[in-house]
């Protein structure tokens, strides 16, 4: 077996309505599903959820749930901030651009462009604090091949010394050269 795509990504929210007019607003998604029920599908938990699915472009869905009786919304402490996010990919700088305006201009805190020299990318939060980021891929053929030839030993040398391997610094110092 293997699988043939993300049927969908669900997260939490704290309120549908505004998740999917946030989500039409500023990154063009489409609301195409809506399911609510009072009573959990798979584990019959009398709970009532409001679970909306959104179009992410090329066949991904992204999907929430709004929990009503459930506690407020929380992060786990012990992740920082910036590590759990969702990455969404652009069509080009120009959009990114724009998008961050938008996002500003309506009191939106964002972080970028910052550059990974195969992506260039912002960063922010929507209403119930999930971190997105949006990515313009920049990198060439060489860039990934580099890339695609020192996985292996990055992961192995991380495993064993749970440091930085430097294999590919250049993403981050500059220092990339197609000679």
């Amino acid at each position: 077996m293997k699988i043939k795509k993300i049927h969908h990504v669900a997260y939490r929210c704290k309120d549908a309505k505004e998740t999917v007019e946030w989500y039409q607003k500023y990154l063009n998604m489409d609301f195409i599903l809506a399911i609510a029920e009072n009573e959990v599908p798979s584990t019959k938990e009398p709970d009532p959820y409001m679970h909306i699915f959104l179009d992410a472009g090329g066949g991904n869905i992204l999907a929430f749930f709004e929990l009503p009786t459930k506690p407020e919304m929380g992060r786990d402490p012990n992740t920082p901030a910036w590590t759990q996010h969702l990455a969404l990919e652009v069509d080009s700088m120009e959009d990114l651009l724009n998008t961050k305006a938008r996002l500003e201009a309506d009191g939106y805190k964002v972080i970028g462009p910052t550059d990974h020299t195969i992506f260039k990318s912002i960063y922010f939060f929507d209403p119930s604090g999930h971190r997105l980021e949006l990515a313009y891929n920049t990198g060439t053929p060489d860039m990934h091949k580099k890339l695609d030839e020192v996985k292996w030993d990055m992961l192995n040398e991380w495993a064993e010394t749970k440091r930085a391997p430097q294999h590919a610094r250049w993403m981050h110092d500059g220092s990339f050269s197609e000679a």
